[in-house]
């Protein structure tokens, strides 16, 4: 036993250190081709600087790297593996009666506790990093366009609302909505008060509606009871539990929040009547994202721990880097089916780790025991 556990914390230090060099290598290619790419849009923007680009590059790394982790844990687990089959150390250690499911627990749960640091740690440093540099780059590079922008400059809002019946509900639509100052202002609203069982209770039409702290502030406000006429033009006020921050972080890519953060923004955004389909399927890739780490360790050993004098070492091992890319493959086709809502985002989120889970482990089974 003892001499199991010396051996697998060897390995765990090799691979760690294959797993650490390749990841910050495969960081720094993709961040080069990201940066390249920033260069070229900023040609024809003057006020995008080198300094604002190098910026911008420098505070999506962590993301970058978020993106790169499970397939540097594959690489970085490939070249660790490969070294210590061809050196005869593994063969060594089988003849001398190690199962390679011992001495393979070590590699295996420091790549899961690599995968859990990333979700933990660095995703809420990766999501305050990448919302900065998305708020660089639509001041910088896309004219000043937010993410309000991308829905047309239109809104959509459903929120609780107590003031005329207990447990009513307030739907809210815009027309046309501006950010200006850090405040959101909207023309023609229409604020339709509902009851619990669904029923109209009146229907308020806004030339202007202006969002503070928690409150709506309805100008030239209209209200009209079913079977009545319109009221007086007046200003009034609608509490709500939105801010502005909210409102564009519901627009903005789910990247930029905090997977801590994420739980109770999914239930502010259903609550509120935004889809939070998005936000949901990002929180499960996260919760994920350690079992995909465990699962390419697993793949890498199956596909690089074969004896050198058997041959076919190169083939093997094209055959892992196949296997990964045909699980990135699959995961991101499962991505686009969970974000249209064909298939619920935990099934999207945890099947293509899961699968690969299984090949992994068939493939060990039959290197080990077949």
């Amino acid at each position: 036993m003892p001499i199991a556990v010396t051996l697998s914390l060897y390995i765990a230090r090799a691979f760690m250190f294959s797993v650490l060099v390749m990841l910050a290598g495969l960081t720094g290619l993709v961040a080069l081709f990201d940066f390249i790419e920033l260069l070229r849009r900023a040609s024809t923007k003057p006020d995008a600087t080198f300094a604002i680009i190098t910026t911008i590059e420098t505070l999506r790394l962590p993301w970058i790297g978020m993106q790169i982790l499970p397939f540097a844990v594959l690489l970085g687990g490939i070249l660790a593996f490969w070294r210590l089959t061809r050196s005869s150390e593994l063969i060594v250690a089988r003849a001398a009666g190690v199962s390679a499911w011992q001495f393979l627990a070590a590699p295996v749960l420091c790549a899961i506790a690599l995968g859990a640091f990333a979700t933990g740690a660095v995703s809420p440093l990766s999501a305050v990093m990448r919302a900065r540099a998305e708020a660089l780059d639509n001041t910088y590079l896309r004219g000043g366009a937010g993410p309000l922008a991308l829905n047309g400059q239109q809104l959509w809002l459903r929120q609780a609302d107590n003031e005329l019946t207990p447990q009513g509900i307030a739907i809210l639509h815009a027309g046309h909505v501006n950010l200006t100052d850090g405040k959101i202002s909207a023309t023609d609203v229409s604020l339709f008060r509902l009851d619990d069982q669904d029923r109209l209770l009146e229907r308020i039409q806004v030339d202007h509606a202006l969002l503070g702290p928690y409150a709506w502030t309805l100008e030239n406000a209209r209200v009209v009871k079913p079977g009545g006429l319109p009221g007086p033009a007046e200003t009034r006020s609608l509490s709500t539990n939105l801010t502005v921050g909210r409102v564009q972080d519901s627009f903005a890519s789910p990247d930029t929040l905090s997977v801590w953060a994420l739980p109770g923004f999914i239930s502010l955004l259903e609550h509120s009547g935004f889809s939070a389909i998005r936000h949901r399927l990002h929180f499960q890739t996260l919760l994920a994202l350690p079992l995909l780490a465990g699962t390419m360790s697993l793949l890498s050993a199956g596909f690089s721990m074969r004896q050198t004098r058997r041959g076919g070492v190169a083939q093997m091992i094209g055959s892992g880097v196949a296997a990964g890319f045909m699980l990135f493959v699959v995961s991101k086709v499962a991505e686009e089916f969970g974000q249209s809502g064909a298939i619920p985002p935990i099934l999207a989120a945890w099947a293509p780790a899961a699968s690969g889970l299984m090949l992994s482990v068939a493939l060990l089974l039959h290197l080990e025991d077949g």
